[in-house]
């Protein structure tokens, strides 16, 4: 499991979520914040980020950073959107914001904004099969996109966003029939060549996203704003939507705030919001849409988990993979189950973080043992586990100080046989720190070594799950594991003795 960081900086509020996601890449939130600060106020009128919303906006990102800086994360990603892609003194309130945080931030495009839209849906609501059109409303633009069988087809990003199309538009409130007439037919104009483009293929289904979006539904399902996360995956047909936006452009924003749903700065808004998700379904032809509570800060989270963002520390770099294969070629080891013992040592030590609770770096130090850990044959095969420790501990590894290098060679000596104990010498010797870490890994290196012990290379990949008295320890391959099973349960006695726990190995097809 790794954890990770997204802040969207959006031109009508700035987010933040926390997550960890498991090997399956599902997320579980450990922190989340959003506060409308209005960043695009005055740049969609003057071209420029104001000087109250510069101030407030770094406020909120500092309160945010400390909401998350205790969660040992791998990873932190912050992003601004359309105001900062618009805002001619953008610089100065970058350079103060990455200050602040402790991470450059990027101002990415509408197109990558859709990209991390669309993973997000994915994310959170798979739509493995359809053909489905998401829609974001954001607070400077809106994006578009077409996705078929969870692959994004193609994305538009158009400046539709609710708090620019009124500053620009709706200068009365209630809005007047000249001024909403104006904005729907801009909102026409704009998506007009999204429409043509998507063509008129059957759509299976509408997800709209944002805060917008979420104020809609919950007005025409009658939930509290309070409540709003229980709005995801609600519908709004056609109708309720045609109605609802009879209903805001009619009152004043005081009067649209009383809606169920919407609050007093949605309501300022809502209209133009409204209008978009309204002309959509109305030139796509669609009868209702559904709501998620996914966006831009959830596929930020799911890209960068995909991608193994920051999970680099924990594995070898490319010359010190070289360097340990050149040293298992000189002893005769064999290359393709050392490989093999090495990814199985890797998956171990990322499945089991939530429990060894391990620094990333000490991971390359798991992967460097099991490429050497037999090594020790090359001199004999009795006792070949000393002998692993003796060639290692005395061997020039570039790369690595001679703390790791000891940490590596007491791994290997302890990859089968008797666990550490401080009775033995060479183990008493080390520092506290060194000895908490062989101890937590030798039942990760002993497990890895067990699930190839036949060197046929059957288990394609192993994840684990901690369960409330037990962890255990998944198996999947197309092939027959009994005995990699077994083997893997002998280790059971180790990992209790390092961990306190009983460990379940379970094969799955």
């Amino acid at each position: 499991m790794s954890r990770y960081a997204a802040i969207d900086i959006g031109s009508n509020s700035i987010r933040m979520l926390a997550a960890e996601v498991n090997s399956q890449h599902s997320m579980q939130v450990l922190a989340a914040d959003r506060q409308v600060v209005r960043l695009g106020k005055t740049v969609f009128l003057e071209g420029r980020l104001g000087p109250s919303e510069i101030e407030l906006a770094c406020q909120v990102l500092a309160r945010m950073v400390e909401q998350y800086r205790k969660l040992d994360l791998v990873s932190v990603r912050v992003v601004g959107t359309a105001a900062l892609r618009d805002a001619s003194n953008r610089d100065e309130f970058l350079a103060r914001a990455a200050a602040i945080i402790g991470h450059p931030i990027e101002v990415i495009s509408g197109l990558e904004e859709a990209r991390l839209i669309h993973l997000g849906v994915q994310a959170v609501w798979p739509q493995t099969k359809q053909r489905v059109l998401m829609v974001d409303i954001g607070g400077g633009s809106a994006e578009l996109i077409l996705s078929e069988g969870g692959r994004l087809v193609e994305a538009f990003s158009k400046p539709l966003g609710a708090l620019r199309l009124t500053e620009v538009f709706l200068k009365s409130d209630p809005p007047n029939a000249r001024e909403l007439a104006r904005m729907q037919k801009y909102i026409q104009e704009r998506i007009a060549g999204p429409v043509a483009r998507f063509g008129t293929a059957r759509v299976d289904r509408m997800i709209t996203t944002s805060a917008t979006a979420a104020a809609a539904v919950c007005a025409v399902n009658h939930v509290r704003r309070s409540r709003r996360d229980h709005a995801d995956r609600l519908p709004a047909t056609a109708p309720q939507l045609r109605q609802l936006f009879r209903e805001v452009s009619s009152r004043d924003s005081g009067g649209r705030a009383k809606i169920t749903g919407i609050g007093p700065k949605r309501a300022e808004i809502i209209v133009a919001g409204v209008a978009v998700l309204n002309q959509v379904v109305q030139e796509m032809q669609l009868s209702r849409l559904y709501y998620s509570t996914a966006g831009v800060r959830e596929g930020i989270i799911a890209d960068l988990s995909h991608r193994q963002v920051g999970m680099e520390q924990a594995r070898l770099n490319a010359d010190e993979r070289r360097l340990m294969r050149a040293l298992g070629r000189h002893y005769g080891v064999s290359a393709p189950h050392v490989r093999k013992v090495a990814d199985l040592a890797g998956m171990l030590f990322q499945g089991l973080r939530p429990l060894h609770r391990l620094p990333l770096v000490k991971g390359r130090l798991l992967e460097a043992a099991a490429y050497l850990y037999n090594i020790g044959h090359f001199v004999n095969e009795s006792r070949h586990h000393r002998h692993s420790m003796y060639l290692v501990a005395n061997s020039d590894l570039p790369g690595f100080e001679d703390r790791e290098r000891l940490v590596i060679a007491n791994l290997c000596r302890y990859h089968r046989k008797s666990m550490p104990q401080l009775s033995h010498e060479t183990f008493q010797a080390l520092l506290p720190e060194d000895r908490n870490t062989i101890v937590l890994l030798t039942p990760l290196l002993r497990l890895a070594v067990a699930l190839d012990q036949s060197q046929e290379q059957r288990v394609d990949r192993v994840e684990a799950e901690m369960q409330e008295n037990v962890v255990e320890l998944r198996l999947f391959s197309e092939r027959d594991v009994d005995i990699e099973q077994w083997q893997a349960e002998q280790v059971a006695g180790a990992f209790r003795e390092a961990y306190g726990r009983p460990l379940a190995v379970r094969v799955r097809r």
